[in-house]
């Protein structure tokens, strides 16, 4: 019992630290060769998990390499455009100004039902209001609507608009103080402390939000007081 736990955390710790090589991205993002590598890899790790006949090392030997290759790939990719495009394929425009080009459909096995799924998702239920639509290599379509059908903005209107876009910055995470978000920011413990006081809050476990942008404009929210 206790070797399949070890087996199992040591085996999960390679696995996360191997997805984070494979960078930030969800599962519908994935290039074909990132899927089956992931596939793979996930085949790979369940074997050593159940199987305790099987030295540890040759559950871990076959996923490094494999991480290795992806590494090599990634960097090829990188450095050819021509390697990209036979690994990773090439987007596609499936709408051009209005028109479903059906060829490319075909050629990419892209059915209509899917198209219409992709277009409701942006909230677009004409075709004829797409100048250009294009299926990226992750299976995502891109649209790009007509001019007069894009949603209206002070640019287009001509409007003269101030910048009101502020980014927060988190200080207090569900009763932690961040410590380094907090003087980055410019402020102190002494002025969090002075935050929190005028809210009637008497420490930062009572927080379970708190941010600051940089209009210092303090955005607070208490923890609910459990009934």
């Amino acid at each position: 019992m206790i070797t399949a736990f070890f087996r199992t955390i040591i085996l999960y710790f390679v696995l996360m630290a191997g997805l984070r090589l494979m960078g930030k991205r969800q599962i519908g993002e994935l290039e074909p060769s990132e899927l089956v590598l992931t596939l793979i890899i996930s085949d790979l790790a369940a074997v050593p998990m159940q199987d305790f006949g099987i030295p540890l090392v040759y559950g871990v030997l076959p996923i490094v390499t494999l991480l290795c290759l992806s590494m090599i790939l990634s960097f090829c990719n990188l450095k050819s455009v021509r390697f990209r495009s036979l690994l990773c394929g090439q987007p596609a425009m499936i709408i051009r100004e209005g028109r479903l080009v059906q060829g490319a459909m075909a050629k990419n096995r892209f059915t209509v039902d899917e198209l219409y799924e992709q277009l409701r998702g942006q909230g677009i239920t004409d075709l004829a209001s797409v100048k250009y639509a294009i299926l990226e290599t992750s299976g995502k379509v891109s649209v790009l609507p007509y001019t007069k059908d894009s949603p209206v903005t002070p640019k287009v209107m001509g409007a003269e608009v101030s910048d009101d876009v502020t980014l927060p910055v988190l200080l207090i995470n569900d009763g932690h103080v961040m410590s380094e978000n907090l003087h980055q920011s410019g402020y102190n413990e002494t002025w969090l402390t002075k935050q929190l006081q005028e809210r009637r809050l008497t420490s930062p476990r009572e927080v379970f939000l708190l941010t600051v942008d940089e209009t210092g404009s303090v955005t607070c929210v208490a923890k609910e007081v459990a009934s």
